[in-house]
């Protein structure tokens, strides 16, 4: 299929929909986009970066030639603009979200009677970062695009949207709204609550002294990472998906009640098992595909302690042409052998930067 001949509109144009605006402009470079935003700033910035064509008024006519609408806005923001939209849509427009809840919108587009033109969308990807000025094309490579047809979207549609998600790097998933909604409660949902109260119980057990933020780094930072999240949008997921995380929750909590049994009547073997099992799913994992959760792409290095040394580092990198997308000595090393954490913003260059520093006789890890 040819999306070069095609409108695209975007109704909300944040970090995802500012993502997926640049990979549809670099992927087919003659379609045409076109967005709207409470804030006109964001959408004339798209403009300046020749991402988007037009800016629209609102949720109105301007979007009457579009063969496909991304509903882009915060979740209780995305069914006030599709009701605006309504009386503007063409039977051949499809219409699609980016929210990583799907039930809620899915019963707002069956009370419209909008089911021949809906399918929920959800690319699986993101950043602790937010924002239009954050977004890439590559935050949608080689990540899972949800989408969630209603069962009378026509088939053919489906196709179309499948196409434009390989044709802009992801990989597609077809799911059902509930099932989606119960999986991402699972793998993205309940971790962040998980990671937001681990963070408010070391700082709730901490002293004066402060010592548990001191040392709060390594790997304690790495799984509370999440929890840097935007509070607004993890306050909407919940409230649109609360059964769910509920539900898990309560799971959860069991397995904490059970782990807290065998640790309080010493059984040992129970303990390794818990943590053997857990490890050997884990390690089942796929490290080619991200999930909801940002996949970070680190490496530790071993380096003297003398003058000059980090700026070395940081000096072979950039000549190679490797973009770091952080760099800092680790304090905590209770998890890592290097002493120098460098992210990487991809695989490639995290690979990259592990053969080229190895060749430098540097010990990697």
């Amino acid at each position: 299929m040819d999306h070069n001949q095609h409108t695209f509109g975007f109704i909300g144009l944040g970090l995802i929909g500012g993502s997926i605006a640049r990979a549809i402009r670099e992927k087919y470079p003659r379609s045409r986009i076109i967005a709207y935003t409470p804030h006109p700033e964001t959408v004339q910035s798209a403009i300046s970066d020749s991402v988007v064509n037009e800016a629209a008024s609102g949720p109105d006519g301007s979007f009457a030639g579009c063969s496909v609408i991304f509903l882009c806005a915060p979740v209780e923001y995305n069914v006030v603009n599709m009701k605006r939209l309504m009386p503007h849509l063409s039977s051949g427009t499809i219409l699609t979200d980016v929210g990583s809840t799907k039930s809620d919108i899915h019963r707002h587009v069956r009370e419209a009677g909008l089911q021949k033109q809906f399918i929920g969308g959800h690319p699986m990807t993101g950043s602790e970062r937010i924002g239009y000025r954050n977004s890439a094309s590559r935050l949608l490579e080689n990540a899972y695009y949800i989408l969630a047809p209603e069962p009378e979207f026509p088939a053919e549609k489906t196709d179309f949207m499948r196409d434009l998600v390989e044709g802009i790097g992801a990989l597609p998933l077809i799911v059902e709204p509930e099932r989606h909604d119960f999986a991402t409660a699972a793998i993205s949902h309940l971790p962040h609550v998980i990671a937001a109260s681990l963070v408010n119980l070391v700082h709730d057990s901490d002293g004066e002294d402060e010592l548990l933020r001191t040392i709060a780094a390594g790997g304690f930072k790495d799984i509370t990472r999440i929890s840097s999240s935007s509070p607004e949008m993890w306050e909407q997921i919940c409230m649109t998906n609360a059964d769910n995380i509920m539900d898990l929750l309560d799971r959860y909590i069991g397995s904490l009640k059970e782990f807290r049994e065998q640790l309080e009547k010493r059984r040992a073997a129970s303990l390794y098992s818990f943590f053997d099992e857990a490890r050997n799913y884990r390690n089942s994992f796929s490290n080619n595909a991200p999930g909801p959760i940002r996949p970070m792409y680190v490496l530790h290095v071993d380096i003297a302690d003398r003058p000059g040394v980090l700026a070395e580092v940081v000096m072979y990198l950039a000549i190679a042409g490797i973009n770091i997308r952080n760099i800092g000595i680790e304090h905590n090393r209770e998890y890592q052998e290097g002493v120098l954490r460098v992210e990487c913003h991809s695989s490639d260059g995290l690979e990259k930067a592990r053969e080229l520093l190895t060749d430098r006789n540097y010990k990697v890890y």
